[in-house]
C-alpha cells in the first residue's frame, strides 16, 4: 500500500508518498495549488500507481480540505481524515521536533500506518453539505432577528403605539406592506380610511376589518412619536432586508429537505423535523467517531461541568457548553418538540419537573435522553420505537 500524506493549506498543498511496506520515501515536498490545475498535477504525479493501492491521508483542517476530499473521492481514491493530535505526537517524537510543510506531509503519511482508519464515504460528504447548509441557515436567522429588533427600535421612535395596537405585533405581512409604502404617522394619518382598509385587508387575507383601519388612522393622528424623516426612510429598507432573508431561509430549507436522506433513522423520532435532523446529522457527521453516548454528549456541550475538590462535590452543575453550539441548539429545540409530540419524552420531562427541576433543567435532561437515543439509532441503524 502507498500512503499519500497531504499537508493542507489555504492556497497551496504539499504531498509526500511513502511505501508502507519498505518505508521508502517515493517523493516528498510536492507542492500543488488548491485548484483544478494543482489537483491535476498531483494526479499526473501519481498516475503510474494504481488508484486502489494508494491511501490518501490529510488532517482535519476545517473547510480548507473539503475541495480536495471531494475531487479525489470522485476519482475513486480511498481517503482518510486524521486527527491532528496523531501527527502532532509523531512530530514531537522526532529529536528536533521540527515543523514545516515537507515534514508535515511525511508525518501525515506515516500516521496512516497506525490505528484503524475510517474511509471518507458518500454519507460523510452529504453530511458535510448538510452542516454547511444548516449553519448558513442559522446565520441567516440571526441576521433576520437583528433586523427585526432594529425595526421595532425605529418604530418605538416614530410610532410607539403601533406594536401594541396589533395583537400579533408589527411583524406581519399586513404591517410590512403598509410600512413599506407609508413609513410614518403623517403618511398613515393622511390616508383615506378605505385605502388603509384595502391595504390591511388584502395583505392579511381578510383578517383586518374596517374598524381596524379607522382605529389605526386615529392612532396615527394622536401618536406621540417623533417626526423624523431619517428614521422613516430607513424603515422600508429594513423591511425589504427582512423579507429578502425570509426568502433565502425558505430556499435554504427546501435545499436541506432535498439533500437529507429521507430514510435516515433520526427522522423516525416523532417531533423532529428535516432542519433539526439535518443539523444533528451534519454536526455529528460520523457516529463512529464517538465510542459512547457520553462522548457525543460532551461534543454537543450538554454534559455538566465538574465541580469537585477534596470532599466537596457540587450537587448540581450547569452544562459545559464546550461543544458544537449548532448541535446543542438543535438538540434542545428538538427535545422541546419531542415533549409535545412523544408520550415517552413527555413523561420523562414531567418526571423531572416533579422532582423540582426548572423547565430548562428538565429540558436539558430530556436533551440528554435524546442524545442517548440518537446514538443508539445511528450506531445500530435501527428506527425509533415509542415505548408506552
Amino acid at each position: 500500500m502507498l500512503l499519500l500524506g497531504i499537508d493542507i493549506a489555504k492556497l497551496n498543498h504539499v504531498a509526500s508518498l511513502v511505501d508502507s511496506t519498505s518505508g521508502e520515501l517515493i517523493f516528498s515536498n510536492f507542492k500543488f495549488q488548491n485548484n483544478f490545475i494543482g489537483f491535476s498535477s498531483l494526479l499526473e504525479k501519481i498516475s503510474k500507481f494504481p488508484t486502489t493501492e494508494i491511501l490518501i491521508g490529510l488532517e482535519s483542517t476545517g473547510h480548507y480540505g473539503e475541495n480536495f476530499i471531494n475531487f479525489f473521492f470522485q476519482k475513486g481514491f480511498n481517503i482518510v481524515v486524521i486527527n491532528p493530535l496523531q501527527t502532532s505526537h509523531l512530530r514531537k517524537a522526532n529529536i528536533r521536533d521540527s515543523k514545516n510543510d515537507r515534514l508535515d506531509s511525511i508525518n501525515i503519511a506515516k500516521a496512516l500506518l497506525f490505528g484503524e482508519h475510517r474511509y471518507v464515504t458518500q454519507k460523510n460528504l452529504t453530511n458535510f453539505a448538510l452542516k454547511k447548509l444548516t449553519r448558513f441557515r442559522r446565520n441567516l436567522i440571526k441576521q433576520k432577528t437583528k433586523f427585526k429588533i432594529q425595526l421595532v427600535s425605529l418604530l418605538d421612535i416614530i410610532f410607539p403605539e403601533l406594536q401594541y395596537f396589533f395583537k400579533s405585533g408589527v411583524h406581519s405581512n399586513a404591517i410590512y406592506t403598509l410600512l413599506k409604502k407609508y413609513p410614518s404617522t403623517e403618511k398613515i394619518a393622511a390616508l383615506r380610511e378605505k385605502t388603509l382598509f384595502s391595504i390591511l385587508n388584502k395583505a392579511s387575507k381578510g383578517h383586518y376589518k374596517e374598524e381596524h383601519a379607522s382605529q389605526l388612522k386615529s392612532l396615527a393622528k394622536s401618536s406621540v412619536g417623533i417626526k423624523d424623516t431619517s428614521v422613516s426612510m430607513h424603515i422600508p429598507q429594513l423591511i425589504k432586508l427582512i423579507e429578502m432573508l425570509d426568502s433565502q431561509i425558505n430556499s435554504m430549507e427546501e435545499e436541506i429537505k432535498s439533500s437529507i436522506d429521507k430514510e435516515s433513522v433520526v427522522l423516525s423520532i416523532p417531533g423532529i423535523n428535516f432542519v433539526a435532523a439535518a443539523s444533528i446529522l451534519g454536526e455529528i457527521n460520523d457516529i463512529d467517531n464517538f465510542d459512547s453516548s457520553s462522548k457525543l454528549l460532551a461534543f454537543s456541550g450538554l454534559d455538566p461541568k465538574i465541580r469537585q475538590s477534596g470532599n466537596f462535590n457540587a450537587s448540581s452543575c450547569r452544562m459545559s457548553k464546550k461543544g458544537s453550539p449548532y448541535l446543542r441548539y438543535a438538540l434542545i429545540i428538538t427535545a422541546w418538540n419531542l415533549v409535545r409530540n412523544s408520550e415517552t419524552f413527555q413523561k420523562y420531562y414531567l418526571s423531572k419537573r416533579a422532582q423540582g427541576k426548572t423547565h430548562y433543567s428538565a429540558l436539558g435532561h430530556t436533551a440528554h435522553k435524546l442524545v442517548r437515543i440518537i446514538y443508539t439509532l445511528l450506531k445500530k441503524n435501527i428506527l425509533y420505537q415509542e415505548i408506552n
